[in-house]
C-alpha cells in the first residue's frame, strides 16, 4: 500500500472510537449483571444468580466478536494495511486518558486486534504488551470504598450504618443480635489490650460481593498503622429475612474465599482498579491477575498473567520439564520449577480406554469454567498461540512433546508456538503427597479428599476418575480436583448397588456379571479401587463411610433435580455465629 492509500487520521480515530464503544458496551452489560444479582439475592433466586454468573463469562467473547465484525463492516479492514495498527493504538490511548476502566479497555483492544492481525504483530508496537495508562490512584465518584469513624457515633451504631448503607430490601431477622456476635468475634481476634488510636476507622468497599446464596461485605479495620481485613457474609433465612452469618478474619480463610477455584464474584465496580488495589492490601500475596479474575474480569486477569509469564521468562533460566506425577493418558503436562503453574496440552493420541477425543476434552474444560467450582476444581487459563523460547526446552523433553502432542506445536526459529494450552496453578498430586506425609497430615488430606467429593456433589459435579493422582494439594492444604476428561454433572450419573453374585464363579470373576450402562456408578467399589492402603481406608471411614452408599449420591441427585440448591460454605461451620453462639440461636 502506498502512502497515498493510507487512511487519514480521522478514519483511524473513528476505528479507535468504534473499538472503545465495543468495550464500553461490554462493561455496561458486565455491571448490569451485578445489579441484577442484588435483586436476585434479595428475592432468594439462587438459580438465577448461578445462571447470571455462568452467562456473564461469555459476554466478553461475544462483544469482541461483535466489535471485530463492526470494524470489518464499517471500515473494510481487508483493504487496510496492518501497518496502521501502531497509529490506531496511539489514537486509542488518547481516548483512555479519562476512562474509568483503561486497563480492561487495553485488554479489549488486544482481543479484537488478535482476531484480525497475524501473530507476527503480537508485540508492544501493535498491542498492549505493556500497559500505558496508570491506574494506581484512579477512583470513582462516589469513591470505591466508604470510611466510617466509630468514635463519632459508637462502634455498634457504626456497624449498623455500614449494613444499612448497602440498601438491601429484606429486613434483618435480628441485626442487633448479629452485631453483638460480630463484636464478640472481633474482640477474640484482635490483640489485647486493644486501644483505639486517633486514626481509627472502618473502610468498606461500596459494592457487595455476590456469589451463589451469599452477599459479602468486604472491608478492613484501621487502627493507627495496623490494618485488619475482614469479610462478613450475609445470608437469607427460611422466612426470607437476612442475617450476618460470620466474620472472616484469618488470612487463610480470606485467601480461600478469594480463590479462582470458586465461581467468580458478581460485583458492581465503576473503577475495577480501585477495587483490586483495595483487595491487594487485604490479600498481599495474591497477584493482580488472580484478583481481577475472581471479581469477574477474567480476560484482563488472563492478560496480566501472560505479562507475568513473559516477565518471569526474562528473569529466569531454568528449562521446562514434565510435571511431577503419573503421566496422563489425555494431557501432556509440563512446568518450570521456578514458576508455580503447569501447562497442559491435549495429546494427539488419547489412550483408547479413555473413550474420548480432543473436542470432548475441550467441552469438559468449558463445563468447569462455566460451573460453580465450589473451591474444589482448579480454574484454568486457556490460551492460543503461546510463544515460548525454544532454548527453555531441554531437547529430549521437546522431542517427547513432539511425539505426544506434535499437532499442538509449531516451531519457528528460536520460538516454539503452543497452538492451544491450558494453564493451572501447580499443586502436589495427592498420591505423591500421601507418600511422604506423616500420620496427621495424611489423615487431614484423606478427610479433605472426602469433603471435596461431598462439596463437588452439592455443586452437581461428579469427577469421574476419583484416583488420588487426579487430585492435588494446594499451597493452603486444600484438596482440589484437576483432571477433567471424565468429569460430568452428577445428575447425568446413575448410582447403583452391586447386584449379588449368582455363583462363586461370579464372585471370583474379574469381569462384571451384570449389564453396566455408560453412566452407571457403583459407590460400593470406591474403597476397593481408591483406598488400597489400609491406613487411608481407615482415615476415610472415620468421616466418609456414607460415600460408599449409592443412596447418599442418589439423594443429592434427587434434591438437585427437584430444584433444591445446597450452597457450599466458603468457610468452616465452626466460625458461623449460629455455631459459636448457638445457645442464643436455639437448635443449630
Amino acid at each position: 500500500m502506498s502512502a497515498s492509500d493510507l487512511p487519514d487520521s480521522t478514519m483511524v480515530l473513528a476505528i479507535a472510537r468504534a473499538m472503545l464503544e465495543g468495550f464500553d458496551n461490554h462493561y455496561r452489560r458486565f455491571r448490569a449483571c451485578a445489579s441484577q444479582a442484588k435483586g436476585h439475592f434479595e428475592r432468594g433466586e439462587w438459580q438465577a444468580i448461578q445462571d447470571l454468573s455462568r452467562e456473564r463469562i461469555d459476554f466478553y467473547d461475544q462483544r469482541v466478536a461483535e466489535a471485530a465484525q463492526r470494524l470489518d463492516t464499517e471500515f473494510d479492514l481487508g483493504r487496510l494495511d496492518e501497518s496502521i495498527w501502531p497509529q490506531l493504538k496511539l489514537q486509542y490511548v488518547g481516548l483512555l486518558i479519562d476512562h474509568r476502566q483503561p486497563e480492561c479497555a487495553e485488554t479489549f483492544f488486544n482481543s479484537v486486534s488478535c482476531k484480525i492481525l497475524h501473530r507476527r504483530y503480537f508485540h508492544n508496537q501493535y498491542l498492549f504488551v505493556r500497559p500505558t495508562i496508570a491506574t494506581e490512584h484512579l477512583d470513582s465518584e462516589p469513591p470505591a470504598y466508604r470510611s466510617y469513624y466509630p468514635h463519632e457515633i459508637g462502634l455498634r451504631a457504626t456497624l449498623a450504618k455500614i449494613v444499612a448503607d448497602f440498601g438491601l430490601e429484606p429486613p434483618f431477622a435480628d441485626l442487633e443480635r448479629d452485631i453483638r456476635y460480630l463484636l464478640n468475634s472481633w474482640r477474640d481476634f484482635l490483640p489485647r489490650p486493644f486501644r483505639a488510636e486517633s486514626n481509627h476507622q472502618i473502610q468498606v468497599l461500596s459494592s457487595l460481593f455476590f456469589r451463589n446464596q451469599k452477599a459479602c461485605i468486604v472491608g478492613r479495620l484501621v487502627n493507627g498503622s495496623q490494618e485488619y481485613p475482614f469479610v462478613v457474609p450475609i445470608l437469607r433465612d427460611a422466612r426470607g429475612e437476612l442475617f450476618l452469618d460470620a466474620i472472616l478474619l484469618e488470612a487463610d480463610l480470606l485467601d480461600s474465599l478469594f480463590s479462582a477455584n470458586r465461581a467468580y464474584f458478581l460485583v458492581d465496580m465503576e473503577v475495577p482498579a480501585a477495587y483490586v488495589e483495595f483487595l491487594q492490601k487485604l490479600l498481599p500475596h495474591k497477584p493482580k491477575a488472580e484478583l481481577y479474575t475472581i471479581i469477574g474480569l477474567q480476560k484482563h486477569g488472563k492478560n496480566l498473567f501472560y505479562r507475568d509469564l513473559l516477565q518471569h521468562l526474562r528473569h529466569s533460566s531454568d528449562t521446562f520439564i514434565s510435571a511431577p506425577g503419573i503421566r496422563g493418558q489425555v494431557m501432556a503436562v509440563f512446568t518450570l520449577r521456578s514458576f508455580p503453574y503447569v501447562f497442559k496440552l491435549i495429546k494427539d493420541l488419547i489412550a483408547p480406554q479413555k473413550n474420548t477425543d480432543a473436542e470432548t476434552v475441550k467441552r469438559k474444560y468449558w463445563l468447569v469454567k462455566h460451573h460453580d467450582r465450589a473451591g474444589r476444581l482448579a480454574d484454568t487459563l486457556e490460551y492460543s498461540d503461546v510463544a515460548l523460547p525454544r532454548a527453555r526446552f531441554d531437547p529430549a523433553f521437546l522431542d517427547e512433546l513432539r511425539s505426544s502432542a506434535g499437532s499442538q506445536l509449531e516451531e519457528d526459529g528460536d520460538v516454539v508456538f503452543i497452538k492451544h494450552v491450558y494453564i493451572e496453578p501447580r499443586m502436589v498430586p495427592l498420591n505423591l503427597f500421601l507418600e511422604t506425609a506423616g500420620e496427621a497430615a495424611s489423615r487431614a488430606a484423606i478427610h479433605d479428599y472426602g469433603l471435596a467429593l461431598r462439596q463437588l456433589a452439592l455443586a452437581n459435579i461428579f469427577p469421574g476418575d476419583l484416583l488420588f493422582k487426579n487430585f492435588g494439594v494446594s499451597r493452603n492444604g486444600r484438596v482440589v480436583f484437576y483432571d477433567y476428561d471424565e468429569i460430568d454433572y452428577l445428575t447425568n450419573c446413575n448410582f447403583r448397588r452391586l447386584p449379588p453374585p449368582r455363583s462363586p464363579e461370579d464372585e471370583l470373576s474379574g469381569e462384571a456379571w451384570f449389564p453396566v450402562g455408560e453412566h452407571d456408578i457403583f459407590p460400593e467399589e470406591f474403597g476397593r479401587f481408591l483406598l488400597t492402603d489400609p491406613r487411608h481406608r481407615a482415615y476415610f471411614l472415620e468421616e466418609h463411610a456414607d460415600l460408599f452408599d449409592p443412596e447418599y449420591w442418589s439423594g443429592i441427585k434427587e434434591r438437585i433435580l427437584s430444584g433444591q440448591l445446597d450452597d457450599v460454605f466458603l468457610y468452616p461451620q465452626a466460625i458461623r455465629f449460629c455455631h459459636r453462639f448457638c445457645h442464643h440461636f436455639g437448635a443449630c
